[in-house]
């Protein structure tokens, strides 16, 4: 119950901060993070969680959910045919070269061996705008450079999971293990995939029956029913529950724009909420002896990660495109945040029971802690170089409120 009473008055500074984050490199996510460490064992002392606690592992499961969800909701076949260019090209070099790099980079200065090397760059491939919401969350900030970013990050987590799945079962104790778990893994996979395809179009047909409808303020708990009906079947079933939730969110959106429309406000606040409280949960875990655990060689490592790996990945990615300006292609290349997903597969990697868990869980979680203070205190400053003077919809002070934006996956900063 105290974690509880914890996670209010983190919600309730936050809300309360909300307005001065929207122009400061104040952030809310950073609050929670922040939060979580000064009550862990570390700190305070009000609360207890280790790595293995269950709150941990069920916090992380439900928030990625939740998350992907949304996502895939965003990842709509008109949006991407209209500019699928640039994303196509972060996606499809940007990322393996961003994988590479910092595999490369870990193995070198980290000294873990080559697997779990190329475990941590998956987990830390993908990337996530919430700490850049005063960029991609404003009108006024170029579309393109907008789409670039939601539509890198809506995907990236889906591409990552089977690979980070892989190749924690190819880091497994033993390496007989390697070929069966990656069997199953499979499995669990093309299940989730069925799973999030099937359902949400079994859902719509039951709609169009003449004599079933949801009246208007039911509607938006139609694909609220939906993915809870999903969450429990994969779990029942051992499909794999976030490649189920990133395409039913898809799926959902493609076949019933009008659901994804009614549903979105609070879909979006549902999926802030779950990622807040795991926000915190992980803030926990981020004590200072995990941060003295890590070597000289780890911290150049996260410098590089930040600093050079994503940055230079995205810029060779985008040689040649003449659709976005050099500002614009130097903004998307600085704000490759690790995000929430790489928040959940550090989790997975340290519960996976690895020879090189612990070290490997170090890296990536001293890295998601410096990317987050880095990229979510600097978007405010970089939206200014787009002339954005109202920050996510909050005016200055005796100026009328203006409409938010209908573009743009965040309308808040968080």
């Amino acid at each position: 119950m105290v974690l509880v009473v914890v996670f209010g008055a983190a919600l309730l500074v936050a809300v309360l901060l909300s307005g001065l984050a929207a122009r400061t490199v104040l952030s809310t996510s950073f609050l929670f993070l922040v939060g979580g460490a000064l009550v862990s064992d570390g700190f305070l002392g009000l609360i207890h969680i280790t790595p293995d606690s269950e709150i941990v592992s069920v916090t992380a499961d439900l928030a990625l959910f939740a998350v992907l969800f949304t996502d895939g909701m965003h990842a709509s076949l008109p949006k991407l045919r209209a500019g699928w260019k640039n994303p196509a090209r972060a996606l499809g070099l940007g990322m393996p070269l961003a994988f590479v790099f910092m595999a490369l980079v870990t193995h070198y200065l980290v000294g873990l061996d080559w697997t779990t090397s190329f475990l941590v760059g998956a987990v830390l491939a993908p990337t996530d705008p919430v700490f850049a919401s005063a960029i991609v969350g404003r009108a006024e900030v170029p579309a393109k450079l907008r789409q670039l970013l939601n539509v890198e990050s809506g995907i990236n987590d889906g591409l990552a999971l089977p690979v980070v799945l892989m190749l924690i079962a190819a880091a497994g104790p033993t390496a007989d293990s390697a070929e069966a778990s990656g069997s199953t893994i499979a499995v669990e996979l093309l299940l989730g995939l069925v799973f999030g395809v099937v359902l949400p179009l079994l859902v719509n047909g039951l709609v169009r029956f003449r004599l079933l409808g949801a009246e208007p303020k039911l509607q938006p708990l139609l694909p609220l029913a939906t993915g809870i009906i999903l969450y429990a079947t994969c779990h029942l079933t051992h499909a794999n529950p976030y490649l189920a939730a990133f395409s039913a969110g898809a799926t959902l959106a493609h076949v019933s724009p009008e659901a994804k429309t009614s549903f979105e406000p609070l879909g979006e606040a549902l999926a802030e909420l779950a990622k807040f409280a795991a926000l915190l949960v992980f803030g926990a875990l981020l004590t200072p002896q995990l941060f003295g655990d890590l070597s000289f060689g780890g911290y150049v490592a996260v410098i590089l990660a930040i600093v050079l790996i994503r940055p230079a990945s995205l810029l060779i990615s985008l040689l040649g495109t003449h659709v976005i300006s050099r500002k614009e292609k130097l903004v998307a290349a600085w704000f490759g945040p690790k995000g929430f997903a790489s928040v959940v597969y550090g989790l997975l990697v340290l519960q996976s029971g690895i020879p090189q868990a612990e070290e490997a869980f170090t890296l990536i979680a001293v890295c998601i802690a410096f990317s987050i203070i880095a990229h979510s205190s600097t978007d405010v400053p970089i939206a200014r170089a787009f002339d954005v003077d109202e920050l996510i919809g909050i005016p200055d002070k005796d100026e009328p409120a203006t409409a938010p934006p209908e573009e743009g996956r965040l309308d808040a900063r968080a």
